[in-house]
């Protein structure tokens, strides 16, 4: 991931501390004013009021739709303002209501999770004030990738993509549905590539078809939060220590997470050669719509944010497509594959509830190689994979 460039400016000049100094003067002298118009019932500024009323709007707004905004204290959010005031405006040297650069460098990251639309900032640079050895004062700017004309270029190649993409939704799809619809459309729309140009944001995914973890999440958010779906992005590792990003949806009010990237086997098979012997299903399901306990199972969460416990199963995509057993049917088993085999289809996934139960499967299908007997063919292959740590398993003919 990018690391975040500082600037470190001392103002120790007369000049410095005499400017600071009516700055500061002029500020106490508004507040004096602001606190006496309040007192007296009266309204101190047509203009301050409007400008307090949209900020109240914007609040409110962002406790709705932003989930890192919602996650911190009401101090915070008002530097989270400010930051993302600066850059949707591309403000550069705004003064902000902390000195604390690690509370800032916190902000800035939850302003990004929350905002995969901001694709053409790529950093920050500070300023910081002082007087003799103490700190008086922190100005910030962003690391902006295009000026404004770029963007508004940028943003109606997006709309393009992000247009024909959705209007693929069915009409009567629910928000599982939708999930499931995006999460597809990006695999196959997207190829996993460490050396994609702008590959930490949106741009790579929509103008270009190839990306690594960050661009699929911030895609697959900005998708989904068109399409009235709530999420965001989350960040962390995996378990061989990589970073890596995957976000967090709110489906009938609970959450789950979904990792676009992990679902896509352009990445499973990434810097491998094909033997050409047996090619993998373009899309594995595993992460999709899983809970923290499965997801922790292969997962590390960084906590920029604090993320909810995810336990529900309901919008599992195993548990909502009937393929996901809590116990071994055979007969249950048998339908399954007879009614994928009579739709068409010949890719067959299947989860389980417990190693017992994954097991007792894996014995049935693959040792005593009862698929063939479900799928009633003879002198044909069948190649299947298996994720262990999952229970899952896939056959595909």
């Amino acid at each position: 991931m990018k690391k975040i460039g500082i600037l470190l400016i001392s103002m120790l000049t007369i000049t410095g501390c005499l400017v600071y100094a009516r700055e500061r003067a002029a500020c106490q002298q508004k507040e004096k004013y602001i606190q006496e118009e309040f007192a007296s019932g009266g309204i101190y500024d047509a203009v301050e009021g409007q400008l307090l009323k949209r900020e109240q709007e914007t609040a409110g707004r962002l406790a709705e739709t932003c989930y890192a905004y919602s996650m911190l204290p009401v101090t915070q959010q008002q530097l989270y303002l400010e930051i993302l005031d600066a850059l949707t405006e591309f403000r550069e040297d705004v003064r902000l209501s902390s000195c604390d650069t690690e509370e800032i460098s916190k902000v800035f990251q939850c302003v990004m999770n929350d905002h995969p639309e901001i694709f053409y900032v790529d950093g920050y640079t500070y300023t910081e004030y002082t007087l003799g050895e103490k700190l008086r004062k922190i100005t910030f700017s962003g690391v902006y990738l295009m000026d404004n004309d770029e963007v508004l270029r940028t943003q109606r190649k997006i709309d393009r993509y992000v247009e024909k993409c959705l209007g693929g939704i069915a009409p009567d799809a629910d928000e599982y549905g939708k999930v499931k619809y995006i999460y597809e459309y990006l695999i196959s729309h997207t190829e996993y590539d460490g050396t994609a140009q702008d590959n930490q944001n949106i741009c790579s995914v929509f103008l270009r078809g190839r990306s690594v973890c960050q661009g699929y999440a911030k895609a697959m958010q900005y998708l989904l939060q068109r399409a009235g779906v709530y999420s965001t992005l989350v960040l962390g590792r995996v378990i061989n220590g990589d970073s890596h990003a995957w976000n967090l949806v709110r489906i009938d009010g609970e959450y789950y997470y979904v990792d676009v990237t992990w679902g896509d086997a352009s990445y499973q098979t990434s810097g491998q050669e094909s033997s050409g012997e047996r090619k993998m299903p373009a899309i594995n399901y595993d992460y999709l719509c899983v809970t923290t306990k499965q997801l922790e199972m292969t997962h590390q969460i960084d906590t920029v944010a604090a993320m909810p416990q995810c336990d529900s199963m309901d919008a599992n995509y195993y548990v909502r497509e009937g393929v996901y057993f809590t116990e071994m049917e055979e007969e249950r088993l048998q339908e399954i594959f007879r009614n994928a085999l009579d739709a068409g289809d010949t890719y067959i996934t299947l989860k389980c509830a417990s190693q017992d139960v994954y097991q007792q499967m894996r014995k049935s299908l693959i040792d005593e190689q009862k698929i063939f007997r479900y799928l009633d063919i003879s002198g044909e292959s069948v190649s299947y994979s298996e994720n262990e740590k999952q229970y899952s398993m896939s056959f595909w003919l």
